[in-house]
């Protein structure tokens, strides 16, 4: 049994429960023990130690099933030398309490993670400059992490254009990992194909990882990224998340993984196409970046007089041949 401390019980106790359908002599052979050790384990009597582990274990048993699983092993530990006069170490109770499969549903054990070190770190080249005359000029992104059901988690990674404020791109996974990224990254390349703005993060492992430099500079863009602990580097794109969260995410509960996701998808579309930002010229964010283009088209055809003072601040032609200026604030 496991709470022996006899080396080889797994392969004696395989041979032991086949023995009636095959050899004795074969099955030894394919676990690798000998035919005279597996006879000798068969035949031996229970050791002292053996009695005792298992009286352990099943008062160790009787009481969690009592207190209904809210104890670990250092509370064990003290309710078998009070209430049951069994001197015994917190190794040991962990140890067969951990054989059982015997935990305390108050309190889980935090997972412990390896510690990464960044592959490439970039200089903020940001610096908190977040205002952008045009589209495509600079983007932001992170990951944030959303629950469902009991305990169950989402994270979702988003990219934001600063000329606008619209999400250029998003995806949502199970799993904080590269794929969530690089899958965002490459759905924006897919919508601009040609952009090759800043692109500012903060210091997450999936920035800093080689191979995301790599896709940067095939697509010619420049990587700046946040200081260390300095969240507010990356302030436009942690408001979104907190928007998000005001507006969508706090005022609902997720039973389950397709009902987050579609909540999501059903946001983005809202936020993109029909919330009005009083920042945007009391525009949506693809409105506004219609209302940059036809800028544009109106600048092309702009006679040099249109520009106030004859250069400085940008403008252009209404068609009445008057001029007005564009203010595109953080604030």
């Amino acid at each position: 049994m496991w709470y022996d401390q006899i080396r080889y019980t797994a392969q004696y106790e395989t041979v032991e429960h086949f023995r009636n359908k095959y050899p004795v002599k074969a099955l030894c052979g394919i676990v690798g023990i000998s035919r005279a050790s597996y006879y000798k384990w068969r035949n031996r009597g229970q050791t002292s130690r053996e009695e005792t582990n298992r009286n352990i274990a099943e008062t160790i048993k009787k009481e969690y099933e009592e207190r209904r699983g809210i104890v670990g092993y250092r509370q064990m530990k003290i309710i078998l030398e009070r209430e049951h006069r069994i001197k015994v170490s917190e190794n040991k109770v962990y140890r067969l309490m951990n054989k059982l499969e015997l935990k305390s549903v108050c309190r889980k054990k935090k997972r412990t993670y390896a510690r990464r070190y960044p592959e490439v770190l970039a200089e903020n080249i940001l610096d908190r400059e977040f205002m952008a005359e045009d589209t495509c000029e600079k983007w932001l992104t992170d990951v944030t992490e959303m629950k469902y059901g009991d305990n169950g988690k989402a994270y979702l990674s988003a990219i934001l254009d600063l000329g606008d404020r619209s999400i250029v791109a998003y995806d949502i996974g199970h799993r904080n990992n590269n794929k969530l990224v690089f899958d965002t990254f490459d759905k924006a390349r897919e919508v601009y194909p040609e952009a090759q703005p800043l692109f500012h993060s903060d210091r997450g492992f999936q920035y800093t990882s080689r191979n995301f430099r790599e896709k940067l500079d095939k697509a010619e863009m420049t990587q700046s990224m946040s200081r260390v602990a300095k969240c507010i580097d990356n302030g436009p794109m942690e408001g979104f998340w907190g928007i998000l969260k005001a507006e969508m995410y706090n005022l609902r509960k997720f039973d389950d993984y397709p009902s987050l996701k579609q909540a999501i998808d059903e946001y983005m579309e809202y936020y993109n196409n029909r919330r009005y930002q009083k920042r945007l010229r009391k525009m949506t964010p693809i409105e506004y970046r219609e209302h940059l283009l036809e800028r544009h088209r109106m600048e092309e055809k702009c006679q040099p007089e249109c520009l106030p003072d004859g250069g400085g601040e940008r403008g252009w032609c209404l068609p009445n041949g008057g001029s007005q200026e564009v203010e595109v604030s953080t604030k």
